[in-house]
């Protein structure tokens, strides 16, 4: 099988583009307590804004009672479903915890936090990101109060 010069192009779309280019920026969003906060929408914007064709997003959580998650976003039983899951999973009533300075739901965010992950990386193909038709972007909180969560992102790419 002999592959063409044209498909080599569009599969190393860095072949005949310009030089690397990065960009920084970071999200701020609130949260109302226990549960997953899209934020899909803003991303593309600044990621569109960047003027990109390929490349690499990642995205960094700077919380440990909060996390990133990819996620459904067409039905939000799915939603409910993993937020029921981690809670009887990690349950706050746990006798075992010695982190109880924060109140009983912060030891239990935190280990949540370590389960889902603070970091996301999504590939940026033909200028946009390479999400599926259903998935989105989710800040998944794990702390019962309202917080501000800052999300820093990094785009690399041509």
């Amino acid at each position: 099988m002999s592959i063409s010069r044209e498909t080599w192009r569009r599969a190393l779309p860095w072949s005949d583009a310009g030089p690397m280019r990065q960009a920084v920026t970071e999200f701020h969003l609130a949260t109302r307590g226990k549960g997953l906060y899209e934020f899909t929408a803003e991303v593309e914007r600044w990621v569109d804004a960047q003027r990109l064709a390929a490349g690499l997003l990642t995205l960094f959580c700077k919380h440990t009672s909060a996390a990133l998650v990819i996620q459904e976003n067409a039905d939000r039983d799915v939603q409910t479903d993993l937020c029921g899951w981690f809670d009887r999973a990690v349950r706050e009533d746990d006798p075992h915890w010695v982190h109880t300075s924060e109140g009983p739901d912060d030891m239990p965010a935190h280990v949540k936090s370590a389960l889902t992950g603070v970091q996301l990386s999504i590939p940026l193909i033909g200028g946009r990101l390479a999400l599926g038709a259903w998935q989105g972007i989710y800040v998944f909180e794990h702390r019962r109060a309202p917080h501000r969560r800052t999300v820093a992102a990094h785009l690399i790419g041509e």
